[in-house]
């Protein structure tokens, strides 16, 4: 059931139990674990297309699937293991999806290799620290920014799929890079304090 946005104040997107917990425990909260933040940059390249309560539904199955999202682990997956993710009804069934999740694990551990951590490499394209906006109406929130063409860009060049500018913005705002929460929403504040 959903909550009536106008009385809780909640950005208008959060509607029914899926969406309100995960923008009031996850969305915007900056997030610094390695782990965490491939599985928010495999889930974001998954909903390409999608809804995102369509990836919020099958989260725990990605989960399951995907070793916990551990991307040593899911770089080693084989052929065998792809076409057996491709038979599973739990995650989105598209070849070049679950493909790239496996690339993308060896071009994260690349990353990790080379920087530190991806968590280092990742922040810097907003220097380290979140980007408080101050949006009034989701209207005015963009879909995406020099910022994110930038990851964009160089995600690509680092050998990643399914890191468009758009979906580096979704990344961006799932894990507390950017705040946009609007004005109104109490998570706002909560986030910018974080």
């Amino acid at each position: 059931m959903g909550t009536d946005t106008t009385e809780s104040g909640r950005c208008p997107w959060a509607q029914g139990s899926q969406y309100i917990a995960y923008h009031d425990q996850e969305w915007g909260v900056p997030v610094h674990d390695d782990r965490r933040l491939f599985e928010f940059l495999i889930l974001e390249g998954a909903q390409a297309g999608l809804s995102w309560i369509t990836i919020l539904k099958k989260r725990e199955n990605y989960r399951r699937l995907f070793d916990g999202f551990d991307p040593e682990r899911v770089a080693r997956f084989n052929r065998k293991k792809i076409e057996k993710l491709m038979s599973d009804a739990g995650i989105v069934r598209n070849r070049l999806k679950i493909e790239s999740t496996v690339s993308n694990a060896s071009s994260f551990l690349q990353i990790q290799s080379e920087v530190g951590s991806f968590d280092e490499y990742i922040w810097q394209f907003v220097q380290g620290r979140p980007k408080q906006n101050a949006w009034r109406r989701m209207q005015d929130v963009p879909s995406k920014t020099a910022e994110s063409d930038a990851m964009s860009k160089d995600l690509k060049r680092r050998g990643f799929r399914f890191v468009g500018t758009t979906i580096c913005y979704a990344f961006m705002q799932a894990v507390g890079m950017v705040n946009d929460h609007l004005v109104t929403c109490p998570r706002h504040q909560a986030c910018a304090k974080s």
